[in-house]
Parts: structure tokens; sequence; C-alpha cells
């Protein structure tokens, strides 16, 4: 079997969540234990951070692990949904899954896959454990793929738990207030484990300190951390990472990584180790797509921010590009809060919208997106032509922002990948 055999296969056997939605998921933890139990119950072999949250938790899990590979640690990744190719999801030391090894897992397990009828995501974490366990991986990176208590990663028994925020996203199934979401995301929290929340509302405190209380868990809010404060202008400088909400996915991984003290690494986890970690994060885990530059001149920005809780800081960030032109090319699917997002986008005469419908069968169109706008803009349906467009009327000083969806960023990186030509 070829590797886009096996892709193929996934995609049509079980169309994952970002192509058909809600059809795609499956709660509850029955098919993992089976895939497990197939595989040797590789989640019990596995020393794992398990990372949840409404928004964050990619980069979150992305600098924890870039500071344990700093350390000398060989490191375990698993993330989701991927940007260009599927590989990324599945990661040691920022080196993606061989497509090799993606083919080979397809081909050899196909007869109990289809036995079992596992969703695409509960097949991609059987993947990466089985992988893990086998390149023996010293500690791993889990995030979650939605929610928590019902997350097929939540069969791990992990060293650490962390949950970065909670938001208003996915409401049909984790629920429509923030109490309960925060419920959902709570179910990670293990006994006796130590679980670090990134950032404290009032909403949601009560429940993480009453699910922490029954499991005999100790807390830590990572945004009341007093250490935190002291160490901040340490660790936050270099940093790679440059959008203005990263900050708080600094102290959520920070504090993480000092609640590992008491653990095996904790000689290792040294404050250079972290700081080296957080400076050179896209390059040692391979992360992309926050607030990253694509191309100079233009400057060209692109930013996976793609509900109402990550665009703020976006919407934000681009208010503060003072003394520019800025081509905001935007797309979301349509399972987003899209009418709070379009309130919090910038207006001004120096703004101009080009809508366009990102590649998935869940995307909302140039033109529904146009028109949910009401206001002065274009749509264009292809995203490349809405990129070239961006590019023929942006000035060298002028700034491009890609970004809504996920899956939109995903096909500007292909497109800029020889960004040189257009400077």
């Amino acid at each position: 079997m070829t590797y886009s055999q096996a892709v193929e296969y996934l995609y049509n056997a079980r169309p994952p969540f970002h192509m058909v939605g809600a059809a795609a998921y499956k709660p509850g933890l029955e098919n993992t234990l089976r895939l497990m139990a197939h595989f040797g119950n590789p989640h019990e072999q596995l020393r794992a951070i398990h990372v949840a949250g409404t928004n964050g938790k990619g980069s979150t899990s992305h600098l924890i692990a870039a500071a344990l590979q700093a350390s000398g640690l060989r490191v375990g990744l698993f993330t989701s949904p991927h940007l260009v190719s599927l590989t990324e999801r599945i990661r040691i030391n920022g080196q993606p899954i061989a497509e090799t090894k993606v083919a080979e897992f397809i081909e050899q397990n196909q007869a109990f896959l289809d036995e079992v009828q596992p969703s695409f995501f509960e097949t991609m974490t059987a993947m990466a454990f089985d992988y893990f366990v086998r390149e023996k991986v010293d500690i791993a990176v889990i995030e979650v793929g939605l929610g928590g208590r019902l997350d097929s990663t939540n069969v791990l028994n992990p060293v650490l738990s962390v949950i970065t925020n909670i938001g208003f996203d996915h409401t049909e199934f984790l629920g429509n207030t923030l109490t309960k979401i925060a419920r959902e995301k709570a179910g990670i929290i293990k006994p006796h484990v130590p679980v670090v929340i990134g950032e404290t509302h009032p909403q949601t405190i009560n429940v993480f300190l009453e699910r922490a209380r029954e499991c005999e868990a100790e807390i830590f809010f990572a945004d009341e951390c007093e250490y935190l404060r002291r160490c901040r202008q340490r660790i936050a400088p270099d940093c790679e990472l440059h959008g203005n909400y990263q900050e708080h996915n600094l102290q959520t991984a920070y504090v993480a990584l000092r609640a590992l003290r008491n653990s095996s690494y904790s000689l290792l986890l040294t404050p250079d180790a972290i700081r080296e970690g957080f400076a050179h994060v896209g390059s040692m885990t391979g992360l992309r797509g926050r607030w990253e530059t694509l191309c100079e001149q233009p400057l060209v920005i692109c930013d996976t921010g793609h509900n109402s809780h990550g665009i703020q800081y976006v919407a934000r960030q681009l208010k503060e590009l003072t003394n520019r032109n800025i081509w905001i090319v935007f797309g979301m699917v349509n399972d987003k809060d899209t009418d709070v997002v379009m309130r919090l986008l910038p207006i001004g005469k120096r703004y101009h919208y080009i809508f366009t419908t990102p590649d998935t069968k869940r995307a909302r169109t140039a033109q529904e997106m146009l028109t949910l706008w009401g206001k002065e803009g274009i749509a264009v349906d292809k995203p490349e032509e809405a990129f070239s467009l961006a590019q023929e009327n942006a000035e060298k000083d002028d700034c491009i922002f890609i970004g809504g969806s996920n899956y939109l960023v995903g096909t500007a990186i292909e497109f800029y990948k020889n960004a040189k030509i257009f400077a």
C-alpha cells in the first residue's frame, strides 16, 4: 500500500472532522480501548502530558514539547488538525512520521480497522500511540482533539494535565455555556495527577477546583502564579511565536513545565532549556500558522485563529499594524460563531476585505461570508485566486492577512512556499 492509498482509505472509509464535521464525531472511549488492546495497550506504556482547551492548546503543546526537546529528551507530539500534510499530526523531536509508516500501519491493520470502524481521529490516535511506543519516546505531548472527557485521547493516564482556556466552540457537542464546556474539558483531570489551568474565569474556576478535589489532584492556575510574574521577562522576549495572544500560551506552558518539577524530568528542565525551547519552538517542533510571516514585501501574515475567542486577539493585533493598508483574505467553516467573529473584525478605510471559500466541505462560501459581512468587500471562491488578487492590489508597504480557518491557512502556506517570487 502506498501513502496516497493509505490517506485515501482514511479519508474515504472514515472521513475526518475537518472534511465532514459532526458526522465524523464519535464520542466515547469504547472504540479507542478496542484499538489500544489490539496494539498492546500503548496508552499504558506512554509517559504523557495531556493538553486540552478551546484555543491555544496547539501552541502550548508545541512550546512544552520544544522545552522538553531542549532538555535532551526524545519527545513525541500528537496534534490536530494538520495544515498541509497528515503526517504533521504525529512527530518525534519535530520530525513528522514517515509516509511509509502511515502506509504500513493501515496496510497491516486494515482488516481490524474495517471490523471496528473507528473514526478518523480514533485511528490517528491509535497510530500515534503505537508509533511513540515503538520508537521509544521519553515522553509524549498529546493534544486533545475535541472536548476532553469523551475524546479518544482520554484513555491516557498522564503525568500532567493542562487545560489552556475555555471559550465557545463546538457547542453542539460540549454545551452552550462556559460551565458545561469546562466540565467536558475537566474530564481529562485524573486522580493524583497535577493539572494546570491556563486562564482563570469566574464561570469555570469552581468546575476545575471541584474536579481537582474529587481526583485529589494538585491544581495550578497559570495566570495567578507568583513565580511566573518574576520569570516572565526572562522567558518571553526571545520566543519565536509573535502573536499577542501567545503570552497566555507562554505562561501556561511555563507553569506546566514547572509543575513537572517533582518528576524525573525536574533536573533537565532548567531555565536555559525552557528559554531555548521557547526561542526555537517553530524550528524544533514544526509549528506553523501562528501569526506567521509568509512574505516580507508586501508583508503577508497568516494565523489559525478560527473562532471568536481566537479572533479577538487577531483583530487587536491587526489594529496595531498602523500606517499600513491591510488586505484581509478571510474564510470560515459553517460550524463556527461567524456572526460574533464578523463583529470583531476591524473596520476602516485602510482595511480591504476579500472573502473566500476554504477547501473543505464544511466551508461557508465566499458569497455567504460577504453577505454576512454586509459591508464593502469582494467574494472570490478559490483561495489561490483570492491570494493573487490581494497580491496584485497590495503596495509593497501594505499588509496581507490570511485567516479565519485552519484550512485557509494551510492553503496559504502551500501558495507562499515560493514567496520570494513576490518580493
